[in-house]
């Protein structure tokens, strides 16, 4: 029984940390990554001047790097530039400022926003290669667009497992707690019983009614539940996973520390009858016998 006392709240731990572990991933899936904006301009710029040097010039101002809508840049360069070699200085670039997102590049005329050439991070990651590569450029000034995009994140492989986990030891649970009610002998309170008598005492059952001496205790349903099966097993040692699984079983989880409590409870309650009481045997359990 204490086997399953310490497997339920074992389960409920882990239900837990499984909890913590959804609100954390949740709010990492729902989270908007912040652009790194200072390394993305500094990257862009690096960009610029590369391709401006393979083009023979080294001294010309490189133009402010505008940011357009919410992570779109635009490069402006108003000198015909190598087109070739842009897909890899940028991508180098990209590795020096560690920046990881995926974007799309476009290549258009200052003139009338038109896209001259264009191509995806994924054509060059996958082959170094991009579409448009090897076409003839159009002389002129051009703007480099570069577009970030959005990723899909997905649930961590570790999560789900443990989810799964955590299912089916949920599953487990339901399932002894099925059986365990299934088989379960009550403790009744017996309805046509009025009074049962124990040395010079006697319980209600009924109206859960304790007449000791000249006192008169109103009980709870536990503790009426206990001295009934106290009174029903007079003078027999009761061992405490006995009266765990009769008095608190319908309760799911057994806590030994209970039966302390209300035996302690009974015992001030029957102080006033001389003739009773509630022996503790040390490591077994208890048992209501005639005062010596």
């Amino acid at each position: 029984m204490y086997f399953w006392n310490y497997f339920i709240r074992a389960v409920i731990f882990l239900s837990f940390l499984v909890f913590l572990s959804w609100l954390y991933i949740t709010v990492d899936l729902f989270a908007i990554n912040e652009l790194p904006e200072e390394k993305i301009n500094l990257a862009l710029r690096k960009t610029a001047d590369n391709l401006l040097r393979l083009s023979g010039d080294s001294t010309s101002r490189i133009p402010a790097i505008e940011k357009t809508e919410g992570s779109t840049w635009q490069l402006q360069l108003n000198q015909s530039f190598s087109y070739e070699r842009l897909p890899e200085l940028l991508h180098e670039a990209f590795e020096m400022h560690q920046i990881r997102q995926p974007y799309d590049v476009k290549v258009r005329r200052c003139s009338d926003g038109m896209i001259d050439l264009g191509y995806n991070y994924l054509e060059f990651s996958d082959n170094a290669k991009v579409a448009c590569q090897g076409r003839d450029m159009p002389e002129g000034c051009h703007f480099i667009e570069l577009s970030f995009l959005k990723t899909a994140k997905t649930t961590p492989v570790w999560f789900l497992m443990s989810l799964i986990v955590v299912l089916v030891l949920w599953g487990i649970a339901a399932w002894w707690y099925f059986l365990k009610n299934k088989n379960k002998t009550e403790l009744p309170l017996d309805k046509d019983m009025v009074w049962l008598k124990f040395g010079n005492s006697k319980l209600d059952t009924s109206n859960q009614l304790l007449v000791c001496g000249e006192n008169q205790y109103s009980l709870t349903y536990r503790e009426t539940k206990l001295l009934q099966l106290f009174a029903a097993n007079f003078g027999k040692l009761l061992e405490r996973e006995f009266i765990l699984q009769m008095v608190w079983a319908d309760e799911g989880v057994l806590v030994g520390r209970s039966i302390d409590v209300f035996v302690s409870r009974l015992r001030k309650k029957l102080a006033g009858d001389p003739s009773l009481a509630i022996i503790v045997v040390h490591g077994l359990g208890y048992r209501l016998e005639s005062a010596k």
